[in-house]
């Protein structure tokens, strides 16, 4: 089947046309390690995995580079502003080097529960690249594009003509607007830092030398430099947030092309916003959830997964308790019926019907909404037998991520509440009875339910969610 792809370059959704046809180059715009990421901020690597998997399971081999910024990215997401590793360094007290590596961990460690490979992803810091960043303002300085100023190196936008193109950006209608700290020196508007010098009489822990004097790199050079250094001059695929379109895209594309004469990405795809309760996800406003506070009332990584790909990646989803706690009774209904009649002597076959209607779905543009529909009526489908329906699930699992093949998680149900189904188990095997009553007993003024099914038990959280637990 082709494979159909909504270019943000030309607003259209195309026939997808790889560089070589079976290795795709895909970079995604990775995190500021100076806080951790945030439920908003790791979907977008939900996102870019699941376009992965799009290709590697119809034969391709994607070579995958996330970056992670460590140094240069201003408060202001501009040329304002401190470097958020510097000011998370005064806030805390600890090096901005300590601080990437405690964030950094922290994110991999999430991308893991989440059922992302990371082992096959490339990880390039911009502190271990800032020779190359260097070497293609130099480029660009050859090519007349920059000029200098009191307090760095800036990108001349009225030299590259296309400025603007994503998204349609219209550059005669860029204002400055009313920044706290605005650059008289910058010749445009849209004019944005390639290098930033260091103040005078003041020492950062990350500056480097540079022609230019001592300083650190600005953010959008980063990503030119590391893409160009992993996956060439022009690439497949650049995928990001919908807000780094105006700014952080744009700038990368006329500094890359600026220098080289060539494409930067042929194509480029979007994640719209998740909002919390109807608002945006914000640091700044300290509107976030983070995975570890949805472990903590129950809900697994693969719930939260299972939740964001039932919106299309290109809208904005809203978060709320309430859609979650829906999303994991649907999740654990699925995982169930998959654990139950995964029978080693009984494989099933995929039904090629289902199937192609979900990849299908799938290749128009990643529709994991319509994905996850047909599955639930292929679950419905009664000519179908268990194992035929499970065996075609596993299929489609590969495309989505959400490893319902693996046992429960056992963190969804406290320790404790764990331990006391295990006394409860042993009871009833040696027939006491008496003890196992009690233990149930136990468990239910704790404020869990539980019910014998077979195979195992149902466990009824006290938010009302039920949750298989094999015997």
């Amino acid at each position: 089947m082709n494979i159909y792809l909504k270019n943000t370059l030309s607003g259209e959704i195309e026939k997808f046309k790889p560089l070589n046809s079976k290795k795709i180059g895909m970079y995604n715009c990775g995190p500021t390690v100076y806080n951790k990421a945030h439920i908003g901020n790791i979907s977008s690597y939900i996102f870019a995995d699941t376009l992965k998997r799009l290709f590697e399971n119809q034969g391709y081999y994607v070579d995958q580079v996330i970056n992670i910024t460590d140094v240069g990215h201003l408060t202001d997401d501009s040329d304002n502003g401190e470097d958020k590793m510097e000011k998370a360094s005064q806030m805390t007290g600890n090096s901005a080097v300590s601080i990437s590596k405690k964030y950094t961990d922290l994110f991999f460690k999430d991308l893991t529960k989440l059922n992302i490979d990371i082992g096959k992803i490339k990880f390039p810091k911009a502190t271990d690249h800032i020779s190359e960043q260097i070497d293609l303002i130099k480029k660009l300085d050859e090519v007349g594009m920059i000029y200098e100023t009191s307090d760095g190196v800036y990108f001349n936008t009225a030299k590259y003509s296309d400025y603007g193109k994503l998204g349609n950006i219209n550059i005669e209608e860029l204002k400055e607007g009313a920044r706290v700290d605005s650059n008289n020196e910058k010749i445009n508007p849209a004019d944005f830092a390639l290098w930033k010098l260091s103040k005078i009489g003041q020492k950062r822990q990350q500056e480097w030398n540079s022609p230019w004097g001592v300083g650190f790199p600005g953010w959008h050079i980063e990503c030119s430099a590391m893409s160009r250094k992993y996956l060439g001059e022009t690439f497949d695929i650049h995928t990001g947030g919908i807000d780094h379109i105006p700014t952080h895209h744009n700038n990368e594309i006329a500094q890359s092309e600026g220098a080289f004469g060539k494409p930067l990405a042929n194509y480029w795809m979007h994640f719209n916003h998740i909002m919390l309760n109807g608002e945006k996800i914000s640091k700044s406003i300290g509107n976030v959830l983070y995975i570890d506070d949805l472990e903590e009332k129950g809900y697994s990584p693969e719930i939260f997964r299972y939740w964001f790909l039932t919106s299309h990646y290109s809208t904005p989803a809203n978060f709320t308790w309430e859609s979650l706690s829906a999303s994991k009774s649907a999740f654990l209904k699925l995982k169930r019926f998959v654990i139950e009649n995964n029978i080693p002597n009984k494989k099933g076959k995929v039904n090629k019907k289902y199937y192609k209607l979900a990849l299908k779905e799938l290749n128009h543009d990643l529709g994991t909404p319509e994905a996850i529909a047909v599955i639930w009526e292929l679950l419905k489908d009664k000519k179908i037998n268990d194992f035929d329906k499970t065996r075609t699930i596993l299929e489609l699992d590969n495309f989505l991520g959400l490893d319902l093949i693996s046992k429960f998680k056992e963190s969804i149900i406290p320790k404790n509440i764990m331990g006391l189904l295990s006394e409860r188990n042993k009871a009833k095997n040696n027939r006491d009875y008496s003890e196992s009553d009690r233990i149930r007993g136990e468990i239910l003024n704790k404020g869990y339910k539980i019910q014998d099914v077979p195979n195992g038990v149902e466990v009824i959280l006290p938010n009302g969610s039920k949750i298989f637990v094999k015997k």
